[in-house]
Protein backbone atom coordinates (compact mmCIF):
# COMPACT_ATOMS: atom_id res chain seq x y z
CA UNK A 1 0.00 0.00 0.00
CA UNK A 2 1.28 3.40 -0.93
CA UNK A 3 0.77 6.18 1.62
CA UNK A 4 -0.24 9.74 0.78
CA UNK A 5 3.43 10.63 1.24
CA UNK A 6 4.71 7.82 -1.00
CA UNK A 7 7.86 8.94 -2.83
CA UNK A 8 8.54 8.41 -6.52
CA UNK A 9 11.20 5.65 -6.74
CA UNK A 10 12.99 7.19 -9.74
CA UNK A 11 13.18 10.59 -8.06
CA UNK A 12 14.63 8.90 -4.97
CA UNK A 13 17.15 6.91 -7.03
CA UNK A 14 18.36 10.07 -8.78
CA UNK A 15 18.59 11.98 -5.50
CA UNK A 16 20.69 9.29 -3.81
CA UNK A 17 22.92 8.87 -6.85
CA UNK A 18 23.82 12.58 -6.54
CA UNK A 19 24.45 12.49 -2.78
CA UNK A 20 26.26 9.10 -2.75
CA UNK A 21 29.86 10.38 -2.91
CA UNK A 22 29.48 12.45 0.27
CA UNK A 23 26.75 10.44 2.01
CA UNK A 24 28.94 9.07 4.82
CA UNK A 25 30.46 12.47 5.52
CA UNK A 26 27.00 14.04 5.71
CA UNK A 27 25.71 11.33 8.06
CA UNK A 28 28.62 11.66 10.45
CA UNK A 29 28.42 15.45 10.61
CA UNK A 30 24.65 15.66 10.98
CA UNK A 31 24.25 12.92 13.58
CA UNK A 32 27.60 13.57 15.32
CA UNK A 33 28.30 9.87 14.78
CA UNK A 34 25.34 8.68 16.85
CA UNK A 35 23.86 6.72 13.90
CA UNK A 36 26.63 4.14 14.40
CA UNK A 37 25.42 3.55 17.98
CA UNK A 38 21.86 3.16 16.72
CA UNK A 39 22.97 0.47 14.26
CA UNK A 40 24.85 -1.40 17.00
CA UNK A 41 21.67 -1.29 19.08
CA UNK A 42 19.63 -2.71 16.17
CA UNK A 43 22.01 -5.65 15.72
CA UNK A 44 21.84 -6.44 19.44
CA UNK A 45 18.03 -6.07 19.51
CA UNK A 46 17.72 -8.41 16.51
CA UNK A 47 19.20 -11.30 18.48
CA UNK A 48 21.71 -11.95 15.68
CA UNK A 49 24.23 -14.66 16.52
CA UNK A 50 27.25 -16.36 14.98
CA UNK A 51 26.37 -18.23 11.80
CA UNK A 52 23.16 -16.33 11.03
CA UNK A 53 22.36 -15.32 7.45
CA UNK A 54 21.38 -11.66 7.10
CA UNK A 55 19.95 -9.52 4.29
CA UNK A 56 20.39 -5.75 4.71
CA UNK A 57 18.14 -3.80 2.32
CA UNK A 58 18.77 -0.19 1.29
CA UNK A 59 22.25 -0.82 2.69
CA UNK A 60 23.66 2.35 1.10
CA UNK A 61 27.38 2.43 1.81
CA UNK A 62 27.12 -0.74 3.90
CA UNK A 63 27.22 0.44 7.52
CA UNK A 64 24.50 -1.86 8.88
CA UNK A 65 25.67 -4.86 6.82
CA UNK A 66 29.16 -4.33 8.28
CA UNK A 67 27.74 -4.16 11.82
CA UNK A 68 25.85 -7.43 11.28
CA UNK A 69 28.90 -9.17 9.82
CA UNK A 70 30.91 -8.37 12.96
CA UNK A 71 28.30 -10.31 14.95
CA UNK A 72 27.45 -13.26 12.67
CA UNK A 73 31.09 -14.08 11.87
CA UNK A 74 31.12 -16.94 9.38
CA UNK A 75 27.42 -16.35 8.65
CA UNK A 76 26.55 -14.79 5.29
CA UNK A 77 25.62 -11.12 5.04
CA UNK A 78 24.19 -9.67 1.83
CA UNK A 79 23.79 -5.91 1.44
CA UNK A 80 21.46 -4.57 -1.27
CA UNK A 81 20.43 -1.17 -2.55
CA UNK A 82 18.36 -0.10 -5.56
CA UNK A 83 20.76 2.80 -6.22
CA UNK A 84 23.98 1.45 -7.74
CA UNK A 85 25.95 4.62 -6.95
CA UNK A 86 25.22 4.29 -3.22
CA UNK A 87 26.81 0.81 -3.22
CA UNK A 88 30.12 1.90 -4.75
CA UNK A 89 31.98 2.57 -1.44
CA UNK A 90 30.52 -0.47 0.38
CA UNK A 91 32.86 -3.29 -0.73
CA UNK A 92 35.95 -1.20 0.08
CA UNK A 93 34.61 -0.32 3.53
CA UNK A 94 34.01 -4.00 4.30
CA UNK A 95 37.41 -5.04 2.94
CA UNK A 96 39.20 -2.41 5.08
CA UNK A 97 37.70 -4.13 8.12
CA UNK A 98 38.64 -7.60 6.89
CA UNK A 99 34.99 -8.53 6.37
CA UNK A 100 33.55 -10.53 3.47
CA UNK A 101 30.11 -9.19 2.53
CA UNK A 102 28.27 -9.62 -0.75
CA UNK A 103 26.78 -6.40 -2.14
CA UNK A 104 24.13 -6.51 -4.88
CA UNK A 105 21.70 -4.13 -6.52
CA UNK A 106 18.11 -4.98 -5.54
CA UNK A 107 14.76 -3.27 -5.02
CA UNK A 108 13.27 -4.08 -1.61
CA UNK A 109 9.80 -4.37 -3.21
CA UNK A 110 11.07 -7.03 -5.66
CA UNK A 111 13.78 -9.05 -3.94
CA UNK A 112 15.42 -11.76 -6.04
CA UNK A 113 15.89 -14.20 -3.15
CA UNK A 114 13.94 -17.38 -2.40
CA UNK A 115 11.43 -17.67 0.44
CA UNK A 116 12.83 -18.53 3.89
CA UNK A 117 16.46 -17.81 2.91
CA UNK A 118 17.62 -15.54 5.75
CA UNK A 119 17.47 -15.51 9.54
CA UNK A 120 17.18 -11.71 9.62
CA UNK A 121 16.40 -8.96 7.13
CA UNK A 122 16.94 -5.30 7.92
CA UNK A 123 16.61 -1.80 6.57
CA UNK A 124 17.96 1.42 8.12
CA UNK A 125 16.70 4.86 7.18
CA UNK A 126 15.29 3.44 3.95
CA UNK A 127 11.70 2.28 4.45
CA UNK A 128 10.28 5.82 4.29
CA UNK A 129 11.86 6.21 0.85
CA UNK A 130 10.12 3.12 -0.55
CA UNK A 131 7.21 3.84 -2.91
CA UNK A 132 5.13 1.05 -1.33
CA UNK A 133 6.46 0.42 2.20
CA UNK A 134 3.96 -2.37 2.97
CA UNK A 135 5.08 -4.27 -0.14
CA UNK A 136 8.71 -3.74 0.92
CA UNK A 137 8.01 -5.10 4.41
CA UNK A 138 6.17 -8.10 2.90
CA UNK A 139 9.18 -8.90 0.74
CA UNK A 140 11.56 -8.55 3.67
CA UNK A 141 9.38 -11.00 5.63
CA UNK A 142 9.03 -13.40 2.69
CA UNK A 143 12.77 -14.03 2.44
CA UNK A 144 13.13 -14.64 6.21
CA UNK A 145 12.59 -18.02 7.84
CA UNK A 146 9.57 -18.45 10.16
CA UNK A 147 10.56 -17.23 13.63
CA UNK A 148 13.23 -14.96 12.15
CA UNK A 149 13.16 -11.20 12.43
CA UNK A 150 12.63 -8.19 10.19
CA UNK A 151 14.41 -5.17 11.67
CA UNK A 152 13.72 -1.54 10.76
CA UNK A 153 15.64 1.54 11.92
CA UNK A 154 13.90 4.77 10.97
CA UNK A 155 13.54 8.39 11.99
CA UNK A 156 10.32 9.42 13.70
CA UNK A 157 8.82 12.41 15.41
CA UNK A 158 9.99 13.47 18.85
CA UNK A 159 7.08 13.73 21.31
CA UNK A 160 8.93 15.20 24.31
CA UNK A 161 7.76 18.85 24.65
CA UNK A 162 10.99 20.85 25.16
CA UNK A 163 13.42 18.47 23.45
CA UNK A 164 10.94 18.07 20.59
CA UNK A 165 10.82 21.81 19.96
CA UNK A 166 14.62 22.08 19.96
CA UNK A 167 15.08 19.05 17.70
CA UNK A 168 12.36 20.18 15.29
CA UNK A 169 14.00 23.59 14.94
CA UNK A 170 17.36 21.90 14.26
CA UNK A 171 15.98 19.41 11.76
CA UNK A 172 13.88 21.96 9.86
CA UNK A 173 16.24 24.92 9.79
CA UNK A 174 19.80 23.76 10.38
CA UNK A 175 20.10 20.15 9.24
CA UNK A 176 19.25 20.79 5.53
CA UNK A 177 21.71 23.71 5.38
CA UNK A 178 24.58 21.71 6.90
CA UNK A 179 23.72 18.72 4.71
CA UNK A 180 23.81 21.00 1.68
CA UNK A 181 27.18 22.47 2.66
CA UNK A 182 28.76 19.05 3.27
CA UNK A 183 27.37 17.28 0.21
CA UNK A 184 26.41 20.06 -2.19
CA UNK A 185 22.89 18.59 -2.29
CA UNK A 186 20.75 20.79 -0.05
CA UNK A 187 17.49 19.75 -1.74
CA UNK A 188 18.14 16.11 -0.84
CA UNK A 189 18.45 16.96 2.84
CA UNK A 190 15.33 19.11 2.73
CA UNK A 191 13.47 16.11 1.31
CA UNK A 192 14.95 13.74 3.92
CA UNK A 193 13.87 16.06 6.75
CA UNK A 194 10.33 16.47 5.39
CA UNK A 195 9.93 12.75 4.76
CA UNK A 196 11.01 12.00 8.36
CA UNK A 197 8.47 14.47 9.71
CA UNK A 198 5.63 12.95 7.65
CA UNK A 199 6.34 9.21 7.88
CA UNK A 200 4.35 7.09 10.39
CA UNK A 201 6.21 6.18 13.58
CA UNK A 202 5.51 4.25 16.78
CA UNK A 203 2.02 2.66 16.57
CA UNK A 204 1.51 4.22 13.13
CA UNK A 205 4.40 2.21 11.75
CA UNK A 206 3.25 -0.93 13.56
CA UNK A 207 -0.03 -0.49 11.63
CA UNK A 208 1.92 -0.69 8.36
CA UNK A 209 3.59 -3.86 9.62
CA UNK A 210 0.18 -5.32 10.54
CA UNK A 211 -1.07 -4.70 6.99
CA UNK A 212 1.47 -7.20 5.68
CA UNK A 213 -0.12 -10.07 7.63
CA UNK A 214 3.42 -11.47 7.83
CA UNK A 215 4.26 -11.05 11.52
CA UNK A 216 3.27 -12.98 14.63
CA UNK A 217 4.73 -10.28 16.90
CA UNK A 218 5.70 -6.63 16.44
CA UNK A 219 7.44 -4.26 18.84
CA UNK A 220 9.63 -1.17 18.90
CA UNK A 221 12.06 0.80 21.02
CA UNK A 222 12.76 4.53 21.02
CA UNK A 223 16.23 5.99 20.47
CA UNK A 224 17.59 9.32 21.72
CA UNK A 225 14.31 10.77 22.91
CA UNK A 226 12.35 9.58 19.87
CA UNK A 227 14.59 10.95 17.11
CA UNK A 228 14.65 7.40 15.74
CA UNK A 229 12.98 4.05 16.41
CA UNK A 230 13.89 0.41 15.95
CA UNK A 231 11.03 -1.90 14.97
CA UNK A 232 11.20 -5.69 15.20
CA UNK A 233 8.78 -8.05 13.50
CA UNK A 234 8.83 -11.81 14.15
CA UNK A 235 7.98 -13.65 10.93
CA UNK A 236 5.06 -16.12 11.00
Amino acid sequence: MQTKHSPNPEVIRTMFSKVAANYDKGNNVLSMGIHHLWRKKLVKYSGAKAGDKVLDCATGTGDLAIEFKKTVGAGDVVGTDFCAEMLIPAPGKAKERGLEIKFEQADVTQLQYADNTFDISSISFGIRNVGDPVKGLKEMARVVKPGGHVMILEFGQVNLPIFGAIYNFYSQNILPKIGGLVTGQGEAYEYLQKSSAAFPCREGFLDLMKETGAFSKMEYISLTGGIAYIYKGTVK
